[in-house]
């Protein structure tokens, strides 16, 4: 990954993280990682363990952002967040995968589409 898509990534992921706390969430971790892989953002909604998957683009050429999201990377999200909560013995909450995609502006606005519950 060159570093304009690393930038690119890191200001999506600061974007998602203020709207989704903006939303009453709580920020357990960021950039969690593991030799499975890594999850974006894991929070805490009321009951819910949430682990996030942000996408961002800047346009839609290759699809709306949240469309990269396949079922190889939803299983993976799922044994990923499996490993965050034992690791850090959060066994209790219910686990709930959402996926943040943001589209980056030019005017350097955002569009941002949150989805609940994916791959459930």
């Amino acid at each position: 990954m060159t570093g304009t898509r690393q930038a690119l990534g890191a200001l999506g992921e600061q974007v998602a993280e203020r709207y989704l706390t903006a939303q009453g969430m709580t920020v357990l971790d960021r950039n969690w990682r593991c030799d499975q892989g890594e999850i974006d953002l894991v929070l805490q909604d009321g009951a819910d363990l949430v682990v996030c998957e942000v996408k961002t683009r800047r346009s839609t050429a290759f699809g709306e952002p949240v469309e990269a999201i396949t079922r190889a990377k939803l299983a993976r999200l799922r044994r990923l967040a499996g490993c965050w909560a034992s690791a850090h013995e959060r066994t209790g909450l219910r686990l709930r995968i959402d996926v943040v995609g943001l589209l980056r502006h030019a005017d350097g606005t955002y569009t941002v589409t949150h989805l609940e519950g994916v791959g459930g």
